[in-house]
């Protein structure tokens, strides 16, 4: 096994999920590394995320928890094989580590469901309203790191570029589309590339318009990440300092329920183009 210095957000999963395993099991770690022939830290390592795990390990723990959702073993074990640096790893040192796991999700989701409430969705932005979102942080970013930070916005979107793209619902709140982040010019320039993407046949959008009225959780935004298995969903949660996410089966389930709540109140596909024609045409 290889130590992992800086494990992941999908390698603590993977072990978060080893942990769940054994728990529903009814096993302790004494016990289960018993069963496995090896020291219990071993085992506490893994579930950490501090040591990695191969995919015959996983499927070994497994049996001894006698899992017999195998589809949720083989996503496990898929895990357990990924090598290599993607993408965003280019970043670390420069980027907060929550950035870093939110594009490793973003990579492996098979789709998300999100809703934003003052902003367009980051994989929608265009490079110009990026820039000018980035310009109101506060404390205010240098030059530099406002360039990376629309840099790696700008790579995030390759996601949906991809032959197999995931399955994408963005629900927008009026607000957002209202917002005029570096003025009128970049705002409907950003409008225009939102009617464009809900065109695409991996993106639905859908707008809820302040009629609507109050809604579950509006004073965040939320954004629903379906992993290859449901055990595998993340719910990130956007803050002013960064980010949170959250796998617990009672979290998933309520967030679930949440967006289909404020689905429920949004304008249909067609109609949301209609609705943010609208707005482009009066900037």
């Amino acid at each position: 096994m290889t130590h992992t210095a800086a494990p992941s957000a999908r390698r603590r999963r993977l072990g978060a999920e080893l942990r769940k395993m054994r728990e529903h099991a009814g096993m302790t770690v004494a016990y289960a590394a018993q069963q496995l022939g090896a020291e219990g830290p071993r085992i506490s390592n893994m579930e950490s995320g501090r040591l990695g795990v191969s995919e015959e390990r996983v499927r070994m723990l497994a049996a001894i928890y006698a899992c017999g959702d195998q589809a949720y073993v083989d996503a496990l074990a898929a895990i357990a094989t990924e090598r290599g640096r993607g993408w965003w790893e280019g970043y670390r040192d420069r980027m907060a580590v929550d950035a870093l796991d939110l594009a490793e999700l973003d990579f492996h989701a098979v789709g998300l469901r999100a809703v934003q409430i003052m902003h367009i969705p980051g994989l929608l932005q265009t490079e110009d309203y990026a820039n000018a979102v980035f310009s109101t942080a506060e404390p205010a970013l240098t030059p530099v790191q406002r360039r990376v930070n629309v840099s790696y916005r700008m790579r995030r979107r390759e996601v949906l570029d991809r032959d197999v793209p995931p399955q994408c619902t963005f629900l927008i709140h009026e607000a957002a589309l209202r917002m005029e982040f570096g003025g009128s010019k970049v705002a409907r320039g950003q409008l225009e590339r939102l009617l464009e993407a809900s065109e695409w046949d991996n993106v639905t959008v859908r707008t809820i318009p302040f009629s609507a009225g109050g809604f579950p959780h509006a004073g965040a935004s939320v954004t629903y990440m379906y992993g290859v298995v449901p055990q595998l969903d993340t719910v990130q949660l956007d803050t002013p300092t960064g980010v949170t996410f959250l796998d617990g089966e009672t979290h998933l389930a309520n967030y679930r329920r949440i967006l289909d709540r404020t689905e429920g109140l949004s304008l249909a596909p067609a109609d949301t183009r209609d609705f943010i024609q609208a707005i482009a045409q009066r900037l």
